[in-house]
């Protein structure tokens, strides 16, 4: 399993930030990444689309400033998450952008773009690309993709319904390059635990909406306290793909969790993170299954730091055993 050097030696913990619709921003990928992990927000999120030269000037010039002052403890890279999904009209603009502040790491989600691909390798930045199942896995790596993302059950957000033990084994029976598991993490033992099962680095997101930089109302953050796995809801009704969303906001939109309709997965639109888009995310709040970890709204650092002391607990007893 190869990971490129950019994370292989820059990383104080195995983790990417995820990228969360609405709720990443720049804030929150600056402490992540200085606080020794990958943070990342969709390109979606800077809106409108001339705002996303300004966040990657803020991102760029800040961690450029932060590696100077800390040359022995140099921040982690960051990522910017792309919909290549074919309603997603400002793709070309924002991929050029990325190819202009030579973003490190380009995160594709919702399709395999060969173009897409090309014009990150075009400045040595990396792609991976988050998938549901093998079959989607075989066709990114096909197409380009440098690495993988098992989205499996129990992730925040869209999410597989496979298990992450059989999602990470199908993978790793043909693919020994960086392989990333989503789902359900929120501790340092769950970290570790992906590790041990074939990935490289866990991919965590919910739980960083329960942080002080996040750009989520609130309630949202507090939901993330004080409600369980129990409360989470799988269905495809708000975006026409299947995901986890918090069970209070469906009932708070009037709306039964227990009896909601499927959607058209043809009448998906992801376009420019447009007005149906925005607010699908954010009344109606993603989120996964790995909640009841989290215990209070904290600074990004502090939830980082809480998952170092935890991987390295985690590692510790395992040695002991």
């Amino acid at each position: 399993m190869a990971l490129p050097d950019s994370l292989k030696h820059s990383l104080q913990l195995p983790v990417i930030g995820a990228p969360m619709f609405i709720v990443s921003n720049p804030e929150l990928v600056l402490a992540q990444c200085k606080a020794g992990i990958v943070g990342s927000f969709p390109a979606l999120n800077a809106r409108p689309a001339e705002e996303l030269e300004n966040w990657l000037i803020k991102i760029t010039t800040e961690l450029e400033q932060y590696n100077k002052q800390n040359p022995d403890s140099p921040a982690a890279p960051f990522a910017v998450n792309q919909i290549v999904h074919k309603s997603n009209d400002r793709l070309q603009h924002d991929l050029e952008l990325c190819v202009k502040y030579k973003v490190p790491i380009v995160i594709t989600s919702l399709g395999a773009q060969e173009f897409v691909n090309d014009a990150v390798h075009s400045y040595g930045g990396i792609v991976l690309h988050d998938v549901i199942n093998d079959r989607f896995a075989r066709k990114a790596i096909e197409k380009g993709a440098d690495g993988l993302i098992a989205v499996a059950a129990g992730a925040g957000g869209h999410a597989s319904a496979i298990s992450p033990f059989a999602l990470i084994q199908e993978i790793r029976e043909w693919f020994d390059g960086p392989l990333l598991l989503s789902g359900s993490i929120a501790t340092g033992d769950g970290i570790l635990a992906a590790q041990a099962m074939g990935a490289d680095l866990g991919y965590i997101g919910s739980a960083f909406i329960a942080t002080e930089e996040a750009n989520a109302e609130q309630a949202y953050k507090q939901a993330i306290v004080d409600n369980f796995s129990k409360d989470i809801v799988y269905t495809n009704l708000f975006t026409g793909v299947h995901g986890n969303y918090l069970r209070p906001s469906i009932e708070a939109a009037g709306l039964d969790p227990d009896k909601l309709p499927e959607s058209d997965p043809s009448a998906m639109n992801f376009g420019s993170g447009g007005a149906s888009a925005t607010k699908a995310w954010r009344d109606i709040w993603g989120c996964g299954q790995g909640i009841g970890a989290v215990k209070a709204v904290v600074p990004a650092a502090e939830l980082i730091a809480r998952l170092k002391r935890e991987y390295q607990q985690a590692k510790e007893r395992l040695s002991a055993l």
